[in-house]
């Protein structure tokens, strides 16, 4: 079960010095790396559908790609979420807390 009281952090794609970061298409292969990380889990065969996890999503905000990270992804996988905070500090991307997140869907 998810912590009611997950906060949302955004990854945005600019480092440290307020470089854009490379390659451009960088939060999508984030996300789709964390794409199995769903409520109820990951549905293959009929049920499977290609689609971004609800707690790793990308976004554009005020013209920067960003991910919106959920922090009830540490509960379901604390592995994933160290492997995307572990991205943002590798490489130097800049973290920003943005709340409570949204409760996830629910699964199907």
């Amino acid at each position: 079960m998810a912590n009611p009281t997950a906060r949302s952090y955004y990854i945005q794609g600019l480092t440290a010095d307020g470089k854009t970061f490379r390659p451009s298409d960088w939060s999508e292969r984030l996300a789709g790396a964390m794409s199995s990380f769903r409520p109820g889990g990951a549905h293959a065969g009929r049920s499977g559908h290609i689609g971004y996890s609800p707690y790793c999503v990308p976004r554009v905000v005020d013209g920067v790609k960003c991910v919106l990270v959920n922090e009830a992804l540490r509960a379901i996988e604390p592995m994933a979420w160290d492997f995307v905070m572990n991205f943002a500090r590798d490489n130097g991307l800049r973290v920003v807390e943005v709340g409570p997140a949204a409760p996830p869907p629910a699964a199907a």
